[in-house]
């Protein structure tokens, strides 16, 4: 049940949902009754399939940005779509930062980035963020 905890956290931290995963990861490595391994797996599997789900909106946004459910403005959108276009592909390394991070996954579906390039990136960088998390922990205890 903790692992599906983590899961959905994960998972709705990287969708535009204001939520977070890094403490709920942190609280189960202090529990140390969970395998890290299996933690940081389950993490990031939720975190990048919440990405692919903004990547996803990003596509269909010409059908949802008028929503009034749609969580990102127009102008936070207009801002990711500028720094998209300056900086590219790689600015998909930058996903896991709060705040900015959602909507550059939301962007880059926007502009039609193609999905193998994008699965590489946000992987790279939701993995990274989690080992970082893990090492911390690790220089803890």
């Amino acid at each position: 049940m903790a692992y599906i905890f983590l899961f959905l956290s994960a998972f709705g931290a990287a969708t535009l949902l204001p939520l977070q995963s890094e403490s709920v990861l942190a609280g189960m490595l202090i529990l140390r009754e969970y395998s890290p391994v299996l933690l940081i797996g389950v993490a990031t599997l939720g975190n990048v399939l919440g990405s692919c789900v903004n990547w996803w909106l990003g596509i269909q946004i010409e059908r949802y940005k008028e929503k009034k459910w749609f969580p990102v403005s127009e102008e936070k959108l207009l801002k990711a779509q500028n720094l998209y276009g300056r900086y590219g592909s790689p600015l998909l390394l930058l996903s896991w930062v709060p705040v900015i991070g959602d909507p550059i996954t939301l962007v880059s579906g926007m502009l039609k980035e193609k999905f193998y390039k994008f699965l590489f990136l946000v992987l790279m960088a939701k993995f990274s963020r989690y080992i970082f998390i893990y090492l911390i922990y690790l220089k803890m205890v």
